[in-house]
């Protein structure tokens, strides 16, 4: 139903501020304070339905320094790219000059191109700066899966070798073919490409999709706007850019000489939204629609848009927007229906960070990291920021940012996050956090000594609600500890034995494939959901369990993190749990189905029934 904003609004926003610091206080009590930045910004920033059951074969860290039941189980994840087959390095086109974009890619995406159940992996890669030109050329790189998790190179093969100024990716089977499509994200052009059985052609002329030669295009999504059975495509934007603007704000760091200029250097920009009029056409909606946000006094763009979160978080069947934005305020595009939607972040809690600040966003994810109604909001930060947690109270809004009380913000705060996303990686029944970290800036350790440029990864245990602190640092995780120019960070189960391993991509460096190697010999059920009135990959439906008493709730939802699309199928873990009596799944289009489990340690494959 339509949320009415008028004189509760008032109301709402003053609950908001009363939690706020009934929060802060609380957190001060509990010992657990925020160290006063003393670091200046180096960059100055303000019927029964159809089920398959696929059997599969079940197949780090350790730390000292806290009590038996905050202790993270024994699990590493090993870097296994080369062993693999992937061979990716990502061109960012750095010549010297220090250009912004240089500095902000890539991302990845995990994804069945050719329809083998198995789990591929496209990596975007950016190109060189005209007039800068070298022998080879880069192109984006997609990677098949034998099942194994050992990969070939299929780009060529598969019409991929596009060259660009490529930043993000978007997945989903926009024409209900039966074939995920991809929608590349770029500095100039954006692409649509279509999936015709394993083979992709450029339709993006055709579609209308391309956006402005001037757009700086990042985040992008697949959606379903207005509940019509097909996918809509959310585009959004960063900061008006030009080389010649670049090189005339000539930002400069002492000791270090010309540098990488800092978003709020640059103007704002706003973001598109195209509906999908499911004849092979989109239509660009962005202003009739209510995405194109603007200072109110001003009236010049508002947004720096570097991450988007596709969820329906007040649960009345239309899919929301949470939108992550660079030195300036977070939306929240919250939708009316009938294609309309209204930009309350402020309103909502998630647009600022505690003290009221616009933080550098940059990864986002959404997820019921608690188990039960409450919605979290996690976005990586700047350098020198800690991340955002911003969590609902009782199931309902506003949200507030429980970072350090949930116990991983004081822990993020060195670190500048890119990549970030809600996992089970211990398949534990419980959400586990990750996050990928790297600056921006190659000499930054000349200015600030407690940052450098290559960033060790952060893994977060969820050790539950018992626990000092639900987020448990894990301090041995394997190869996360090796330093890396983090950037778009993915999941997916890429050896079919039901634990989730991870890509990281890195900036103008090869890309990390991470194996979970887990063998604490915890159940699970994986499962994949495939549309017959709603969309075919089954975006935005929801599937629930009960492992005793408790609810897990997964959102069928690639776009997360930065840039970048994990898989579609969703993963429960167990536990030691070796049975369930059944599922429930909410389909996009509202329709409620429940399924019954004949066994776990299998993946499910479940087709919307015919029944309404």
């Amino acid at each position: 139903m339509t949320k009415q904003h008028n004189n509760t609004d008032t109301t709402r926003a003053g609950e908001a501020i009363i939690r706020h610091w009934f929060r802060r206080s609380l957190a001060i009590i509990l010992g657990v304070g925020i160290i006063a930045a003393g670091i200046v910004w180096y960059l100055g920033r303000d019927s029964a339905p159809d089920i398959i059951i696929e059997e599969a074969v079940v197949s780090g860290p350790v730390v000292a320094a806290h009590t038996p039941q905050q202790t993270p189980p024994a699990v590493i994840f090993r870097d296994i790219t080369a062993a693999a087959g992937i061979e990716f390095v990502h061109t960012n086109g750095a010549y010297g000059d220090k250009l912004m974009p240089e500095t902000i890619g890539s991302g990845a995406a995990f994804l069945d191109y050719d329809n083998d159940t198995d789990q591929d992996l496209l990596l975007v890669n950016s190109s060189w700066f005209p007039g800068h030109e070298q022998e080879n050329l880069p192109t984006l790189a997609l990677y098949r899966n034998d099942g194994s998790g050992r990969f070939t190179d299929v780009t060529r093969e598969t019409g991929l070798a596009i060259n660009c100024y490529g930043m993000g990716v978007a997945a989903g089977d926009y024409d209900n073919d039966g074939w995920t499509d991809l929608y590349i994200t770029a500095l100039g052009d954006n692409y649509l490409l279509k999936n015709g059985q394993g083979h992709f052609t450029d339709v993006t002329t055709s579609t209308g999709t391309a956006g402005q030669t001037s757009d700086w295009s990042t985040a992008a999504a697949f959606l379903d706007i207005d509940n019509d059975g097909d996918l809509d495509l959310f585009v959004g934007n960063y900061v008006q850019w030009s080389r010649q603007i670049d090189l005339e704000i000539d930002f400069r760091l002492t000791g270090v000489g010309r540098s990488i200029g800092a978003p709020n250097h640059f103007f704002g920009t706003t973001n598109r939204l195209y509906r999908n009029e499911g004849d092979g056409r989109f239509s660009d909606v962005s202003a009739s629609a209510g995405i194109m946000i603007t200072d109110p006094v001003t009236h010049a763009p508002a947004g720096k848009t570097l991450s988007v979160a596709p969820v329906d978080y007040d649960r009345d069947g239309l899919m929301d927007l949470f939108v992550a934005n660079d030195t300036t305020r977070n939306f929240l595009y919250h939708n009316l229906g009938k294609g309309q939607f209204e930009e309350i972040g402020a309103l909502e809690g998630i647009a600022y960070d505690r003290n009221g600040k616009a933080t550098g966003a940059m990864g986002i994810d959404a997820a019921y990291f608690r188990n039960d109604e409450d919605l979290g909001i996690g976005i990586g930060n700047f350098a020198n920021e800690m991340s955002s947690l911003y969590v609902t109270a009782g199931g309902q809004p506003p949200f507030a940012d429980e970072a350090i009380l949930e116990g991983f913000g004081p822990a993020s705060r060195l670190a500048l996050t890119f990549g970030l996303f809600f996992f089970d990686y211990d398949l534990d029944g419980r959400l586990d956090l990750f996050q990928a970290n790297g600056h921006l800036e190659t000499e930054i350790n000349l200015m600030q000594s407690s940052q450098t440029y290559a960033q060790a990864a952060q893994l977060f245990w969820n050790c539950g609600s018992a626990c000092r602190s639900r987020f448990v640092t894990v301090t041995d995780s394997g190869d996360f500890a090796n330093p890396m120019v983090g950037r778009g960070a993915a999941y997916a189960d890429i050896d079919s034995d039901g634990d989730l391993d991870v890509v990281v991509t890195q900036n103008g460096r090869r890309a990390v494939l991470f194996r979970n190697d887990q063998s604490l010999g915890h159940h699970w059920l994986r499962v994949r959901l495939v549309g017959d009135r709603a969309n075919r990959n089954a975006i935005g439906a929801t599937v629930e369990i009960s492992v005793d008493g408790v609810t897990q709730r997964r959102m069928v939802m690639p776009t997360r993190s930065y840039l970048s699309q994990s898989e579609l199928p969703v993963t429960f873990g167990l536990g030691t749990r070796h049975s369930l009596d059944e599922l429930h799944i909410t389909w996009p289009d509202g329709q409620r189905q429940t399924v019954p489990v004949p066994a776990v340690n299998v993946m499910m494959t479940i087709t919307q029934s015919d029944q309404p």
